[in-house]
């Protein structure tokens, strides 16, 4: 009888011991990573630091005004006399306050506008301003036809500062005058507004109001801009269709304030359909000339001259 042999032991030789001359060189390696790593890390925040604010948003420039102030012209149709009158006086104003003029000209965009009335020519031009001014935080749209007549108020003081623009706002009224059934939101508060107007007598006003810089501003303008919009041919062109996209489009009636007329709009005596109290007063911040460049009656170089003499009369007092 055969027995099976138990199976044979292998020696297990046991690993040597590293050394520790290796174990110590393997230890300033490591030592070594972690310090390159930690150096890489702190450069990458500072950058970021550098490059970026506290929010993830952009580091402003250095020199960078909060504010532009858009004006679009029509260099083909207006008297360069006339033109100059109205840049001398957004120029002396930018330069009092630290604020950016962006002039844009309606011949820029004579593509896109297609052949549409050139008023709506001041909605490209609020997009190319924002591309060309992607840090300022406020654009302050002010028709042609007008003048800063208290060039002594910043816009900050005057109508953006918190408590400022929430004694202003205009809540649960009409937003089409004078007595559209949609209102302007009651709950709605300072910091949530992007867009500030006024009213008239009958409309939204187009021709003087403020947007804020941000997704909302892109999406209102692209939307106003519409092309569906423009062909339709609404009688008064992008203030009617103003009227329509506020009224029924809640994102935009919640991000919206109206303010008294007077505050950014005041018409001129000649001006039709000034709203209650929206005729223009000595001491008012803007007067505009509503309409002196469609009705045939009227002159806007005429009526703006008497104006643009006191204003640079207060102007040489200074």
């Amino acid at each position: 009888m055969q027995f099976a042999l138990p199976p044979r032991r292998t020696p297990i030789t046991p690993p040597y011991a590293r050394s520790s001359r290796i174990s110590l060189q393997r230890r300033k390696q490591l030592k070594a990573v972690a310090i390159l790593g930690f150096a890489l890390l702190t450069v990458f925040f500072l950058l970021s630091q550098f490059f970026y604010t506290s929010t993830g948003a952009p580091a402003v420039p250095a020199g960078t005004s909060s504010i532009v102030v858009v004006t679009v012209l029509d260099r083909t149709a207006w008297s360069n006399e006339y033109i100059q009158k109205i840049v001398k006086n957004r120029e002396d104003y930018a330069k009092r306050h630290g604020y950016t003029n962006f002039f844009a000209n309606v011949s820029d965009y004579e593509t896109v506008l297609d052949n549409a009335p050139k008023s709506w020519a001041v909605l490209p031009a609020l997009r190319h301003a924002m591309a060309s001014n992607p840090y300022s935080k406020y654009f302050f749209h002010l028709d042609a036809h007008a003048l800063i007549m208290n060039p002594s108020k910043s816009l900050e003081s005057h109508v953006l500062d918190k408590d400022r623009l929430e004694s202003l706002m205009l809540k649960d009224v009409s937003v089409v005058p004078p007595d559209s059934i949609i209102k302007t939101f009651s709950h709605i508060q300072a910091q949530d507004v992007d867009l500030i107007m006024t009213t008239d007598a009958e409309d939204l006003s187009s021709g003087s109001f403020l947007l804020r810089q941000g997704d909302f501003a892109k999406y209102f303008l692209d939307f106003w801009f519409d092309p569906l919009y423009i062909s339709y041919n609404f009688a008064k062109a992008e203030t009617h269709v103003l009227d329509h996209i506020v009224q029924w489009h809640p994102t935009i009636l919640a991000r919206l304030a109206l303010v008294p007329q007077r505050t950014i709009n005041g018409y001129s005596k000649d001006s039709n359909g000034a709203g209650v109290d929206g005729v223009y007063k000595d001491g008012d911040f803007v007067i505009r000339f509503l309409g002196c460049d469609t009705d045939t009656k009227r002159s806007c170089e005429k009526e703006m001259e008497p104006y643009y003499r006191l204003w640079a009369g207060k102007m040489k007092n200074e």
